[in-house]
């Protein structure tokens, strides 16, 4: 575990081991959220990485919707598991 030390304007500094873990960088946004009295921070995902998922549907290879929704729920659970 590491530590990190909160300047006089609330601000902590996330070390570079975990941005490149979770892959951050200078200009992400972050979600905070408070669970169980403790601060979760998580990567938001911007627009363009979402429709990257949608890519192959959007330029016509399929139309079948279950096996997109099927896909796109198993791309998730890959990127969460990654994480």
């Amino acid at each position: 575990m590491r530590t990190v030390t909160v300047s006089e304007k609330g601000q902590i500094t996330i070390p570079a081991a975990v941005r490149r873990k979770i892959g951050i960088s200078s200009g992400d946004e972050l979600a905070v959220e408070v669970r169980d009295g403790e601060v979760v921070l998580s990567r938001v995902r911007t627009i363009s990485e979402v429709a990257g998922i949608f890519r192959e549907y959007a330029e016509g290879r399929t139309a079948d919707w279950e096996t997109m929704r099927r896909e796109t729920e198993e791309a998730v659970a890959r990127q969460v598991a990654d994480e």
